[in-house]
């Protein structure tokens, strides 16, 4: 087994010290512009674990995680870890996975490298463990949540003293964000989480560097068929209430995301050509993020289209051009 080089681990402490750095910042900033730091960074694990490998993206988490619990404490470095820095980790390594497309059926000169379906699919795995880890940490509950809704509905009586809350609305409104919260935490960090991925693959291809093929994300993009059934048993746990409703909103949030991200890439990849292509896309991102219909439709559309779609490069040795984006 190659022992990686003392070069090699201090590049990834570099980026492991980037990355604490940026979420020490994120901490210190108004919501919007911390969800942006933290989001960031993601990034130096993604581009070291994609440029230099696993040695190197352990050597990031491992420091990043280290200065994390020195600096504030051991509580914030294992919330870090598990939001940006472990899913940023393995994402990268299952980035450079490959073997012989010939394992899979396909010609002896060619490797197939691992789906992209499949580590999305991943990613909306390990949000979903982390929120559920992070809501166990801090006790998520009607605790938190109730005095949210108590303090709207307190500034609405200021605001309009005539206005009467129905205590069954009230109610409802109480059990409704206590599921929307983690659903929105698991969409938003998948979301935010795969573009840290898109450019850090933009970033190391660029350097030259990255050893997996630029992909077409329109066409690759999709969601793992198994993902259809994961989500459908987070819907069905929303129903029995209690701890399995809060896991299966908290699934529905993530893989849900995923699903949109492929809607969107399909939607992408069926206006290619079209003169109307650039309005109709930039209306569809709109109408999403502002309403709940089209947001929907995009991921029903993602929904109905679930494959896998392989990467396919030569083989060192192959006496062929290089093709850098085939699929099987």
């Amino acid at each position: 087994m190659k022992r990686p080089n003392i070069k090699t681990l201090l590049i990834g402490a570099l980026a492991g010290l980037t990355a604490a750095l940026l979420v020490l910042g994120a901490s210190m900033q108004p919501s919007f512009f911390s969800a942006l730091l933290y989001t960031a960074s993601a990034l130096p694990i993604l581009i070291v674990g994609l440029g230099w490998g696993n040695a190197a993206a352990v050597s990031a988490v491992v420091t990043a995680a280290a200065l994390g619990a020195i600096l504030i404490s051991p509580s914030f470095a294992l919330i870090m870890t598990m939001v940006t820095l472990l899913p940023a980790g393995w994402l990268s390594h299952l980035a450079n996975l490959a073997r012989p497309a010939a394992e899979l059926g396909g010609p002896d000169h060619l490797l197939a490298w691992y789906p992209l379906s499949d580590i999305l699919l991943h990613l909306c795995g390990l949000v979903t463990l982390a929120v559920i880890v992070i809501g166990v940490i801090i006790g998520y509950g009607p605790e938190i949540t109730d005095p949210i809704v108590d303090l709207l509905i307190t500034s609405l009586k200021q605001q309009q003293p005539e206005f009467m809350p129905d205590p069954a609305a009230t109610a409802q409104t109480k059990s409704l964000i206590l599921l929307m919260l983690p659903a929105l935490q698991g969409g938003m960090w998948v979301s935010m989480l795969f573009a840290a991925y898109y450019f850090a693959v933009r970033i190391v291809a660029a350097s030259g560097r990255g050893l997996r093929p630029r992909e077409d994300i329109p066409s690759s993009l999709r969601m793992n068929r198994n993902s259809i059934f994961i989500f459908l048993a987070g819907l069905a746990a929303c129903f029995f209430g209690g701890v399995p409703a809060l896991v299966g909103a908290t699934v529905i949030g993530a893989f849900g995301a995923g699903f949109m991200l492929s809607g969107f890439a399909s939607l992408h990849f069926r206006t290619r050509g079209k003169d109307w292509r650039i309005p109709a896309l930039v209306l569809c991102y709109l109408a999403s993020m502002l309403m709940l219909l089209p947001a929907l439709l995009i991921l029903v559309l993602g929904l109905s289209d679930t494959r896998k779609a392989i990467a396919l490069t030569p083989t060192k040795d192959a006496d062929i051009p290089k093709q850098s984006d085939t699929k099987i």
